[in-house]
């Protein structure tokens, strides 16, 4: 099987973008600390070019959560894979995630980490599919709101490739 990959969302587009949520989330906590908690692989790239714009201080801690597997679509299993290395009680806590796509894998996670009691918990993503909600998500921050397509680059994967790509592109599965 090959995959043709087109251009859906440009590397300019993508960054005028993140400018533009950085600067929402610099207003919205302003006078106050954020703790970005970037779920890997995928929020990598965006999270640190978010990181990057706010203009408050910012931490940051990693967790990797599973649902996906090689497939394309979500399995609905989720498993924590690393957890966080600090606590984060009593912080503003802001979620950066790559994509929120049928909402199971948020839900949990948000769960998970409500119960650590931070200050604030507020999930931003770079992309989100709401049509294919399958359980609610209050996503605060989205960069880019798109259609129902398999999409990879700027951090999204199909198969561990083509995350480098510095767009979001469009995969086309050939056979």
């Amino acid at each position: 099987m090959s995959e043709k990959i087109s251009v859906m969302i440009s590397e300019a587009d993508v960054d005028k973008r993140i400018a533009e949520v950085a600067k929402q989330i610099s207003e919205d906590f302003a006078g106050e600390e954020l703790h970005l908690i970037t779920i890997l692989k995928g929020g990598v790239f965006f999270s640190c070019e978010l990181a990057k714009r706010i203009t408050l201080p910012v931490s940051l801690d990693f967790m990797s959560v599973s649902s996906y597997g090689d497939a394309t679509k979500s399995s609905g299993v989720v498993k924590i894979v690393k957890d966080l290395d600090e606590p984060i009680k009593g912080k503003n806590v802001l979620v950066v995630e790559d994509i929120v796509d049928s909402g199971r894998t948020l839900t949990y996670l948000l769960e998970y980490l409500k119960a650590r009691n931070p200050k604030s918990l507020t999930l931003c993503t770079m992309l989100d599919k709401p049509s294919r909600r399958v359980k609610p998500v209050d996503v605060k921050y989205t960069a880019f709101e798109i259609e129902d397509k398999f999409v990879v680059g700027y951090g999204l994967d199909y198969a561990q490739k083509y995350r480098n790509l510095p767009y979001i592109g469009c995969v086309e599965l050939d056979g």
